[in-house]
Parts: structure tokens; sequence; C-alpha cells
């Protein structure tokens, strides 16, 4: 289980196909989705659960470069006491949580500079710009698995590149493919039924419509 553990962090980036500029003018200004595939593919390495949803845009301002760490972008927020200064794991109160990868950050940068302490922090979600749920069926009903959650802290949110390099506005619609790498899916899912929600947000931070994944187990769709 260490070895799961370990991994679950590796996302491979998104990787954004046939992006078509100028389609029809009746696009909608929120990202719309549909679902177009997922498949398991097995390897002597990393596994990898690759999701494929298509999407169109009127304004196509999809996508973060990676330079794009700055408000609303930012990965995370820092939580500060009544004066204002960080909070620390060695002066923490009695309502902060315990050590944690998600809600403490080691040495991390605020203002540009490096804080050499463990500071309590808010994970911000419009760091991120497609975001995935698991969900588990257990006696006929779906409930979501979540990775945030014990033993392992961790996300499969991710970012995909900016579809369009100039900043100009215009339509959109194309597919984005989006493989999440680890060695421990088959450890995790085994034989159960899985659903996977997708959604994805542009960069005025518009949330678009959720689409669901056909219910599956990993062996069923195995190489597809």
């Amino acid at each position: 289980m260490n070895r799961v553990k370990n991994f679950l962090h590796t996302l491979l980036f998104a990787a954004l196909l046939g992006a078509c500029i100028s389609p029809p003018d009746n696009f909608p200004s929120v990202p719309e989705i549909s679902f177009e595939g997922l498949s398991f593919i097995n390897t002597s390495e990393a596994d990898s659960l690759k999701v494929k949803i298509r999407f169109k845009d009127a304004e196509g301002d999809l996508g973060l470069n990676a330079t794009d760490l700055n408000p609303p972008f930012n990965e995370l927020n820092f939580i500060r006491d009544n004066a204002g200064a960080l909070i620390t794991y060695g002066t923490r109160p009695s309502n902060a949580p315990t050590y944690n990868p998600i809600d403490w950050a080691i040495n991390p940068r605020v203002n540009n500079t490096v804080v050499n302490d463990t500071i309590w922090v808010e994970q911000n979600p419009n760091h991120y710009n497609i975001f995935v749920k698991f969900f588990i069926k257990r006696n006929g009903v779906f409930n979501e698995y979540r990775w945030e959650d014990p033993p392992f802290y961790t996300t499969f949110n991710g970012r995909f590149p900016r579809v369009l390099t100039d900043n100009q506005s215009k339509a959109v619609e194309g597919t984005i493919e989006y493989a999440m790498l680890s060695f421990g899916w088959e450890s995790v899912f085994r034989t159960d039924t899985l659903r996977i929600d997708v959604q994805i947000q542009d960069r005025a931070l518009n949330r678009s419509n959720t689409v669901s994944s056909p219910e599956s187990t990993l062996a069923q769709i195995m190489g597809n």
C-alpha cells in the first residue's frame, strides 16, 4: 500500500486534441462538455486511467499555462490568525487539523519569500481547471471515493494547457484527453464498478456542466 500512496500524486498533463477555431457562433460562454471515453492502460510502469471529453466555448478562454500561478490561480491560500500572522504547526490553535499534506505546507513560498516552517493552508480549487470525482457502486448505490481523505490526502484534479496561445476571444471546440497515472488503480479499485464525473473551468472561473462516464470495472475498459 505504501507503493500505492507514493505514486497516487503522479499525473500526466492533459493533451489537447483537435481544437477547432471559430465554429458556429451560438456557442456558450460557460464551457459545455460531453463525455467521449474512458480507458485503462496497464503497463510495466505506472498505469494510466484516461478520460476523454469534448468541449465547446464561446470565448476560448480555456486552459492554464504553467506560469498562471497568480490569484485567482494560486495553489494555496494561507490561513492567518486575528493579527494577520501565518499559523505554524507549532502555534496551531485547538481547531486546527493534525498534520497532513493537504492542510499543511512545508516551507511554502509566501509573497515570493520561502517560509521555513510548516504552515496551515487551504487548497485553492481555482488552481485547477479540470475536476475529477470517483464513485464506487456498492449495493446498487454509487458513493464518492474521496482521494482527499486518509490515507492518501491527494487529488486527481489537474490543469490542461491553454487552447489559444494569444489572449483573443474566439469560439473554440475540440477534445481533451486527461490521463491520470498511478501504480495503485488495481490495488484500490480491484473489481469494483466505477463511475467518473468530470468538469472543466475557464479562466473567468465559469464551471462547465458535469459529465459522467458509463459505469464499468477497470477490466471492462482495459486498453480501450
